[in-house]
């Protein structure tokens, strides 16, 4: 049995279905690219069928990422594997992963269905699958819970009729280790042509075992590991991508299993997934969190003075890291700036330099000294920055009574190459920008989640304003980033009313399309 762990990645598919506001496809490229800098074998990026902008999303990543096989999910319907495999067709290889429902809950409550008419399916579904291609995955949804007799036959029948991925997912995170284990231990000994497929695993986190049950599926025999980084995904989450690389690294010597992962693009790759999900991580989170290289106590400090290992089993350095706290000034040059990205882990690809460093100049003659952080901010949102705005502020003027909490701003906007101004009070700064914003725009939009963190170390942080808004009925992330937080809020929502001004773009071409068809339908 090979020593090779393969790295199944579904943060674009699980993870995104748990998102408040749905990613662009700019936002979809930019963690795929990352992904496939970090190394994973095959990613997950969609599920063509269920919307116009699914299957675009996962045409464009098909397009582009070549290092990693780019997959789709498809329930066992011809529809949804017709869907997946024309987004997928603009790729050289792809993987069609088709599923359903194997548990007996599952099968008499949801599927409405006998368990052969369920395998019956499952066969058709796999067959049609490989009229596109040979790789071909079959997931049996809550395997988990499905009685082992009827698991067997399932992962048997599916291996004859063409998957050569068979997942088994403990779909609601039910099962402890010693149990699903025993599930994959059984799958090797009962199933006769199991060495036709390789067995893959995906555990969700609703008691906080995936990981665990993951490892331990592992030891039994998997060679396919499915999760997300950050962990993110439906309900608690998923399995925890950077915590199975850095198990699997760090007790190599034990477990003799290796992965593909370049773990020093963890660090970077899971400060994108949050910050482009609006999914803080949280301080205590193991490998990737703010605290995981901290020591406060006393004999804590004192052991890592004389040894590092005395109680670090990883360094940061290991997962791209970098503790140097090089500050920069305007008087660095170009040549400095690319030296300071090129260290945290960006090429030249990643950024455009000449808007970079203009942005890096401001920020130096307001701060004084930049930080790596700093530049590492300041190109996440110079990749954010659309290229067709709509709407783009120009200037922000505030006064704000602090005392009495009554404010008043005048903001400046270009609005579809026009300038217009307007000003308004409110009961802050904040509030009274965004009061003037919608007299100057006519936008309205709903915002349902206001959060504001620093980005950086001490007073001279940035401030970061990430939003959420409703508008007809859809969600939209926005986020916002300044030295002051009144123009960072005010960032943000100029970035949501941008999304709203797009989405009102493509909803208008759907519906010339629809008018169009039907007059041609009625010639």
């Amino acid at each position: 049995m090979s020593n090779r762990v393969i790295i199944f990645d579904t943060t674009l598919r699980d993870g995104e279905q748990a998102l408040a506001a749905s990613l662009t496809v700019k936002e979809k490229l930019q963690i795929a690219l990352s992904l496939e800098r970090l190394g994973v074998d095959v990613m997950e990026v969609g599920f063509p069928v269920s919307s116009p902008g699914d299957f675009n999303s996962v045409q464009t990543i098909a397009n582009t990422v070549k290092n990693s096989r780019v997959c789709a999910l498809a329930r066992a319907l011809e529809k949804d594997i017709d869907a997946a495999a024309q987004s997928l067709s603009v790729a050289d290889q792809f993987r069609i992963h088709t599923f359903i429902s194997t548990s007996t809950i599952h099968v008499e409550s949801k599927l409405k269905r006998s368990f052969d008419q369920v395998l019956e399916m499952a066969v058709g579904a796999v067959k049609y699958a490989r009229r596109f291609t040979d790789d071909v995955e079959f997931s049996c949804e809550d395997a988990g819970r499905t009685p082992i007799d009827n698991l067997c036959r399932m992962v048997e029948e599916a291996i004859k009729a063409g998957a050569r991925t068979i997942n088994i997912p403990d779909t609601v995170g039910y099962t402890i280790p010693s149990e699903f284990g025993g599930i994959i231990e059984t799958l090797f000994n009962r199933v006769p042509n199991i060495d036709q497929a390789i067995i893959s695993v995906h555990c969700h986190d609703d008691l906080g075992l995936s990981v665990a049950n993951s490892i331990t599926a592992v030891q039994q025999g998997a060679r396919q590991v499915e999760c997300t980084v950050n962990g993110i995904g439906e309900r608690a989450g998923n399995c925890s991508l950077e915590e199975i690389a850095m198990i699997l690294s760090t007790r190599k010597d034990s477990m003799g299993l290796e992965t593909g992962i370049n773990a020093k693009e963890i660090h970077r790759t899971s400060n994108l997934v949050s910050q482009l999900c609006n999914m803080p991580v949280q301080a205590n989170k193991a490998i990737v969190g703010a605290n995981a290289f901290t020591h406060s106590s006393g004999i804590h400090q004192d052991g890592m003075l004389k040894s590092q290992n005395t109680y670090e089993i990883m360094t940061p350095e290991s997962i791209g890291l970098h503790r140097n706290n090089l500050n920069m000034t305007s008087r660095s040059g170009r040549h400095v700036i690319k030296h300071r990205m090129e260290e945290m882990g960006y090429g030249d690809k990643d950024y455009d330099m000449d808007t970079l460093y203009d942005a890096f100049l401001l920020l130096a003659d307001k701060k004084g000294q930049v930080f790596d952080y700093d530049l590492e901010a300041l190109a996440f949102m110079e990749a954010q920055a659309e290229e067709e705005a709509d709407y783009k502020l120009e200037q922000l003027v505030v006064h704000s009574d602090s005392t009495e909490g009554n404010a008043t701003a005048t903001v400046k906007l270009e609005i579809d190459g026009k300038t217009v101004t307007e000003a308004a009070t409110g009961n802050g700064p904040v509030d009274a920008a965004y009061n003037a914003i919608a007299r100057a725009s006519q936008c309205e939009v709903n915002i349902t989640s206001y959060k504001l963190s620093a980005k950086g170390e001490g007073q001279n942080a940035l401030g970061q304003v990430d939003i959420e808004a409703n508008y007809n009925e859809q969600s939209f992330h926005g986020v916002g980033l300044a030295t002051d937080v009144v123009e960072a809020s005010v960032q943000a929502l100029v970035h949501v009313m941008n999304l709203t001004s797009r989405a009102d773009k493509v909803a208008d071409c759907k519906e010339k399309r629809q008018k169009d068809r039907s007059e041609l339908g009625g010639v």
